[in-house]
C-alpha cells in the first residue's frame, strides 16, 4: 500500500452520528423527501447545500461532471443555469439525459437524480440572471435556465458499519414507486 493510500485510509469519512433512513417511511413522493433532506442540510449549516455535481455526456457517451448551484425546484424539475454558449449547454442540445448528485457529508447523505433536460423560457432565464449578485441590471440573451425532470432519484443515507441504505425512485406514466436500492455487496 502506498504512503498516499495509507494516509488515505486515516481520514474520517463519515460524521459518527447520522439520522437514520426508514425504508418503511418513505413518502410517495422523492420530491417531498428530498426537500426535507435540502431544508435539514441548510438548517444545519451545510456548506453550499444547494451545490451538486451535474453530470452531462459527451460526444463519445463519456460522462462528465461540474459542480453546479441548484436554482429552484418547481413543476419542471430541478433548475441549473449556465451560458447557452457552454459546452454543457451544448453537450445537453446533443444529449438532453443529464445527472445531478448532491452530497451533504456533515449528515452522510447523498441524493441522486436522473432525466432529460429542457431549456426553459428567456423569461424565467432572465429573471435568474437579473437576480444574481453581480447583475448590472440588463439582460443577458446567452443566460439560459435548464430544468432536469427527475425520471429517477436514489436517496443514501450512510452508516457508520458501512451498510449504507438506499431508496429508490422512478417515475413512469405520471406515477412515483419506490423501494430500497440493494448491490451485490448489500
Amino acid at each position: 500500500m502506498s504512503d498516499l493510500a495509507a494516509r488515505l485510509r486515516t481520514l474520517p469519512a463519515f460524521p459518527e452520528e447520522m439520522p437514520e433512513l426508514d425504508l418503511e417511511a418513505l413518502p410517495e413522493d422523492p420530491i417531498e423527501l428530498f426537500l426535507a433532506w435540502l431544508e435539514d442540510a441548510i438548517a444545519s449549516g451545510a456548506r453550499q447545500p444547494h451545490a451538486m455535481t451535474f453530470q452531462t455526456l459527451l460526444a463519445d457517451g463519456s460522462p462528465v461532471g461540474r459542480t453546479l448551484i441548484l436554482k429552484d425546484l418547481d413543476e419542471t424539475g430541478f433548475h441549473v443555469s449556465t451560458r447557452n454558449t457552454s459546452r454543457k449547454a451544448h453537450q445537453l442540445e446533443e444529449d438532453p439525459r443529464a445527472a445531478m448528485t448532491f452530497f451533504w457529508r456533515e449528515s452522510g447523505r447523498q441524493v441522486q437524480v436522473f432525466g432529460p433536460v429542457v431549456a426553459l423560457g428567456e423569461d424565467v432565464s432572465q429573471r435568474d440572471w437579473l437576480a444574481r449578485p453581480n447583475s448590472d441590471g440588463q439582460p443577458n440573451p446567452e443566460w439560459q435556465v435548464y430544468a432536469l425532470d427527475p425520471h429517477e432519484i436514489e436517496f443514501m443515507q450512510a452508516r457508520a458499519d458501512r451498510n449504507h441504505v438506499r431508496a429508490g425512485y422512478v417515475r413512469e406514466g405520471g406515477r412515483w414507486s419506490h423501494g430500497p436500492v440493494t448491490t451485490p455487496a448489500g
